[in-house]
């Protein structure tokens, strides 16, 4: 086509520029769907963690768990958050193309749902969420892939779970009767840093995600040597242990500090 006049060349221009602005502006809606994705997701698995560490058990009813209600207060929460949040960005992501292009601003808060959901099925199932149940948390009520799942995203949102383990393991340490669950959990987090270990070469950026699963392992066996070794100095009564391993375990480094929910994810808004 030939441009012959000005008002041409404003016309082709008009067309670039409603183009890039409506590109840009659906690249912003995708940034703050995500960005409340890793908001809600925190908080779920901070609801997690409490609700199984709380020491007031009036809540619980007789036939369940602390665990077991942890998870049901969880599936809620997690359920809303696929609905309100995850499945508006199939209105924004068309075809897969569109994933693609904008997969550096899904990816943060996808991992974070990951990670949230993984932890609700550990306390669930006491096992680790494979890669078809994650997918159908990421499809619709007809079955339809809301997103794609590539094998190396959920690896990678997966990896998180062995740090929220850690802060659990070593809450439950100073806890009464909960240092066998301690020891279960050293056990599992050490088997997923075994396995994740041989995908390092094949998923970019594992390899620092592993380096933290491996500090977690340290911390939770040194947590459980130190409270085996005074269990051994002080062969007493179990409530006595109890009590001298929660001061031990107080005068450590508190394990699960968490910054405001309401800021989080403002490091990826940039990108």
């Amino acid at each position: 086509m030939v441009i012959e006049s000005r008002e041409d060349i404003v016309r082709v221009f008009d067309v670039f520029r409603a183009g890039i602005d409506e590109r840009n502006d659906r690249r912003e809606r995708i940034i703050k769907l995500s960005r409340e994705i890793t908001i809600q997701s925190k908080r779920v698995i901070f609801l997690i963690h409490r609700t199984v560490t709380d020491d007031n058990q009036s809540t619980i009813s007789p036939d369940e768990t602390p665990y077991q209600k942890a998870a049901k207060t969880a599936h809620g929460k997690l359920l809303h958050i696929k609905k309100s949040f995850i499945l508006p960005l199939k209105a924004e992501l068309i075809s897969e193309a569109d994933y693609w292009e904008n997969q550096r601003s899904v990816t943060p808060g996808i991992q974070e749902f990951i990670e949230a959901v993984s932890y609700y099925h550990y306390f669930e199932t006491d096992r680790l969420i494979t890669h078809h149940e994650m997918e159908g948390w990421l499809t619709d009520e007809s079955g339809n892939p809301i997103l794609p799942l590539p094998y190396s995203e959920f690896l990678l949102g997966l990896s998180d779970l062995t740090g929220e383990l850690m802060r659990f393991a070593i809450t439950a340490i100073a806890r009464g009767g909960g240092r066998a669950k301690s020891e279960s959990v050293s056990e599992f987090v050490r088997r997923c840093n075994s396995d994740f270990e041989r995908f390092t070469p094949f998923v970019r950026d594992l390899w620092k995600k592993q380096q933290v699963t491996r500090q977690s392992v340290l911390k939770i066996e040194q947590a459980n040597y130190t409270v085996r070794l005074r269990s051994a100095e002080f062969q007493s009564d179990p409530q006595d242990i109890d009590r001298l391993v929660q001061r031990t375990m107080l005068q450590q480094e508190p394990p699960y500090h968490r910054r405001d929910l309401d800021t989080e994810g403002d490091d990826y808004m940039n990108t």
